[in-house]
């Protein structure tokens, strides 16, 4: 389908010209990339004008095509701004629905930090979570911002963290929590079941921006004896309410293979 569609040929022009510069070489020609791609060079021509127009591309005045970065960065400015603008109506419709105290985390270096917060009065939660640390192997955020990393990946990111006894059930060590992972990604979401601390129980979702990677993770936190057993229509509430805030902030889910 791809090869068939005038928009098909277009992007594959760009994505020629992409991996040029991804092999260090400053940009390409017409000829260059119709070379490249074994195609015509008039038509080649009119996708790179196409994509010069359309803000992916610039041309130098050796009549040199480049990819053009600004597109891709106002794209994540605004997803930045999403996250918090659309990211506290999530909270704000969430904490309503199930009556629990929801956040937004994002990860930074082995921690996590908390940048929205919507808690009701009656969630029984006390004190505000904004801007605070917590090591990311135990909070209540980890696992999901941690999703789609590779085992080395998450490896990585825990190299040289000692994993400190926070709650009863606290991962032992990286082996542990990557089961962990395993486990909440074939059930959809995650459980931290008193692994921050003592009676504390959360579920938490991913949540996707447009390039398909995870900007932060959606959570609902409570009392295990609270949350525990409202656990099915919490989750469903905290899944619904991710999957809308990953399509704000412009993630398309991938087609099936039968689709």
């Amino acid at each position: 389908m791809l090869k068939s569609s005038s928009m098909g040929r277009g992007m594959l022009a760009i994505l020629a010209l992409g991996a040029r510069q991804g092999a260090g070489l400053p940009g390409g020609t017409v000829a260059g990339i119709a070379a490249d791609l074994d195609k015509d060079r008039s038509q080649v021509s009119r996708n790179l004008r196409t994509g010069e127009q359309e803000g992916f591309l610039s041309r130098t005045g050796e009549r040199t095509y480049t990819l053009d970065w600004s597109l891709l960065t106002d794209a994540q400015q605004l997803t930045a701004r999403r996250l918090h603008t659309d990211g506290a109506v999530a909270l704000e419709h969430l904490a309503r629905d199930t009556d629990e105290a929801c956040f937004l985390g994002v990860l930074h270096g082995a921690g996590t930090v908390t940048i929205g917060e919507s808690v009701p009065a009656s969630s029984n939660l006390v004190g505000s979570w904004l801007g605070r640390p917590y090591p990311a192997y135990c909070s209540d955020a980890g696992q999901a911002a941690l999703w789609e990393s590779s085992d080395t990946e998450v490896r990585t990111v825990f190299a040289g963290v000692d994993f400190v006894r926070h709650g009863p059930n606290t991962p032992s060590d990286v082996d542990d929590f990557l089961m962990r992972l395993a486990a909440a990604r074939v059930r959809g979401y995650s459980v931290v079941d008193e692994e921050a601390e003592p009676g504390l129980y959360s579920l938490a979702v991913p949540v996707r921006d447009f390039k398909g990677e995870v900007a932060a993770a959606l959570q609902i936190v409570g009392t295990k004896a609270r949350l525990e057993p409202r656990r099915t229509e919490c989750a469903a509430a905290l899944v619904a309410k991710g999957t809308w805030l990953e399509a704000r902030l412009g993630y398309r889910q991938p087609l099936s293979s039968q689709d």
